[in-house]
């Protein structure tokens, strides 16, 4: 393999990186951010910024690992591609074939739905549909998620349009176990990151040990920046379980630029995909829209978008650009590939803001490919644009909260909402009475614990005790009762109170029944 380079700023084309990076942390309260550059097949820039954990002096450097949430995707996809080229699996074999207790909704999408189906968004689910299973951290196994996956109702028909989705990749994740005889942690590991010299890359935050060179992931929250647990998502580590470092995801782009050419890879170059695959992970498997953007955007406006597999696939200033980003609590990150300029950048934070990576990364795109005409501020570009955003979540909740009516009282005793209600793909839910209040635990997610506050009628706000994410994504959700001609609870619906909240509460496809008492009857469908 090829030595990564000195973590130093080489290059005249990328003079003003270092400074720009120092505005984007200070402005924006991020406190740490690695970010790597490939270009023509050297790493020019592996290097960190910043701190791992606020009030601690520790610095991040080229070797310290961030959580790369969704950029998981992409390894993910290229082990399944392993498997495709052993002639093991067909990116059309329906997946009942590997995986035949998968069932869908519809027995028709449980027939037809291919591998390749679940790793691009087509599956006819909705934006982050069924992620409560796994965010934030539950209970759950990975085969009571495949198992709950019949009860997910669609949101569109079958390959019809684009619908953002983890779940799948989950049951991909599955696929690559039972096909390989191997957990999917042990296939990316010996399959992937070994041969890459992915040294200290880990296939879970679990795997993380203490006193590792960990960035600590923080939120921003009542005006300052707090560090926050180290989440491990277990059951959903196809989508989201990967854990890397600037140096070592240097490695992981470089293998793809490098690989992805005809003829034989430079010496010393390891692939572990062939060109093929890589070409077909680049490759437009589903259509995206492509809106207009806001104005301070204008110049990162293009006319094609489509996922691949692993990667959004666009054009850009006139070239094929490959990027995804990922999100976690108190981690996002972006990669992004212009393989016809052997260029490929990853830019990873310990802090939930996308302007951040999206601003580093817009500033070395215009190194190598030219700043648009006129030049743009890509932080204040991006910073206004989330700026707005925010604010029409705000006017959102102001006019819910212009609309309560706080003269109205619960339909019923606190005593008559408590009890055991279930959801036919989350599970159960209990509601107690706690000193005058209800208390709501989501019972397959420890930790998910919510005071109720009284909203208007017989609609409650869940409060969640503990932090998940910044108050720029606030995640309280509306709870309704809807009662029945007897006066007891029929039905519990929720959803959020905010339009900024990250879609994988997905609150709005819970639909939860109340779960009798032994000796009662059972309410039908």
């Amino acid at each position: 393999l090829l030595p990564v380079a000195s973590p130093a700023t080489e290059g005249a084309d990328l003079d003003g990186l270092e400074s720009h990076v120092a505005r984007v942390l200070e402005e924006l309260d991020v406190p740490g951010m690695a970010v790597a550059v490939v270009k023509d097949g050297e790493v020019v820039v592996a290097r960190g910024f910043g701190i791992r954990r606020v009030g601690d002096p520790a610095p991040v450097d080229e070797n310290t690992l961030f959580g790369i949430a969704s950029n998981s995707k992409a390894f993910t996809c290229a082990a399944l591609s392993i498997l495709v080229e052993e002639e093991k699996l067909g990116w059309d074999d329906p997946v009942t074939r590997h995986l035949p207790e998968l069932q869908m909704h519809d027995p028709w999408v449980t027939r037809e739905i291919t591998v390749r189906d679940l790793v691009t968004h087509r599956a006819g689910l909705g934006l982050g549909k069924g992620d409560l299973m796994w965010w934030p951290p539950t209970d759950f196994t990975r085969a009571e998620i495949v198992q709950a996956v019949r009860h997910l109702k669609p949101a569109a028909s079958f390959r019809s349009t684009y619908a953002y989705n983890n779940i799948m990749f989950v049951v991909a994740g599955e696929v690559v176990a039972r096909v390989s005889g191997q957990s999917w942690r042990d296939f990316v590991q010996q399959r992937i990151l070994d041969p890459l010299g992915m040294a200290t890359t880990a296939t879970s935050a679990a795997a993380v040990a203490p006193g590792d060179n960990v960035a600590v992931p923080h939120v921003h929250v009542g005006g300052e920046v707090k560090p926050i647990r180290l989440m491990s998502f277990e059951n959903a580590a196809g989508a989201v379980g990967i854990n890397s470092s600037a140096a070592e995801m240097a490695r992981w782009v470089r293998m793809l630029l490098e690989c992805a050419g005809e003829g034989e890879a430079p010496e010393g170059q390891t692939c572990v995909v062939k060109p093929d695959s890589i070409q077909r992970m680049w490759s437009a498997q589903t259509v995206m829209p492509t809106p207009k953007l806001p104005e301070a955007l204008a110049a990162l406006e293009t006319d094609f978008a489509a996922y691949g597999l692993g990667f959004r696939v666009q054009e850009s200033r006139g070239r094929k650009v490959l990027t995804h980003g990922g999100g976690l609590p108190g981690y996002v990150s972006r990669v992004t590939l212009v393989p016809d300029e052997g260029l490929g950048i990853v830019v990873l934070t310990n802090q939930e803001s996308g302007t951040a990576f999206n601003a580093v990364t817009q500033h070395v795109l215009d190194a190598y490919l030219g700043a648009p005409d006129p030049p743009v501020d890509w932080l204040e570009a991006f910073r206004s644009v989330a700026s707005g955003r925010r604010e029409k979540a705000e006017e959102k909740v102001a006019k819910d909260q212009a609309a309560r009516d706080p003269e109205t009282s619960p339909s019923l005793a606190l005593s008559g909402y408590a009890g055991t209600y279930r959801d036919p793909w989350y599970g159960e839910v209990i509601l107690v009475e706690e000193s005058g209040r209800l208390v709501f635990d989501m019972t397959r997610t420890p930790g998910m614990l919510a005071d109720l506050e009284h909203w208007h009628h017989d609609t409650f706000v869940a409060r969640w005790r503990e932090t998940w994410m910044s108050d720029h994504s606030p995640y309280d959700a509306y709870v309704t009762f809807a009662l029945g001609p007897g006066g007891a609870v029929e039905r519990m619906t929720m959803n959020p109170v905010s339009t900024a909240i990250d879609f994988s509460f997905d609150f709005q496809d819970l639909v939860f029944t109340p779960v009798p008492l032994d000796g009662e009857p059972a309410a039908k469908d």
